[in-house]
């Protein structure tokens, strides 16, 4: 899908205010989150690279997190979303 912002995907389809933009750039995949209930995070989180998110997917130990980041960031659904 693809809106002013640009490419984006619903990281939890069943939420459809929450979504994950995604970019090409620099030859690598970039994640940016939109939540439609708190704009200023567009605003305070800039666009991350798949690099720095594999290093945070890897720390994940599954306890005491508010979500799984492994369902948030989905490089596959990315990489077929940017090929579109």
């Amino acid at each position: 899908m693809k809106d002013e912002r640009g490419r984006y995907y619903y990281p939890n389809p069943a939420k459809k205010r929450v979504r994950m933009y995604v970019k090409e750039e620099e030859g690598t995949v970039w994640f940016r989150l939109w939540n439609q209930d708190d704009p200023k995070l567009w605003e305070d989180h800039g666009w991350v690279p798949w690099g720095a998110l594999q290093k945070a997917i890897a720390m994940y130990d599954g306890k005491d997190k508010p979500f799984n980041p492994l369902s948030f960031y989905d490089i596959d659904i990315a990489r077929q979303i940017l090929k579109a």
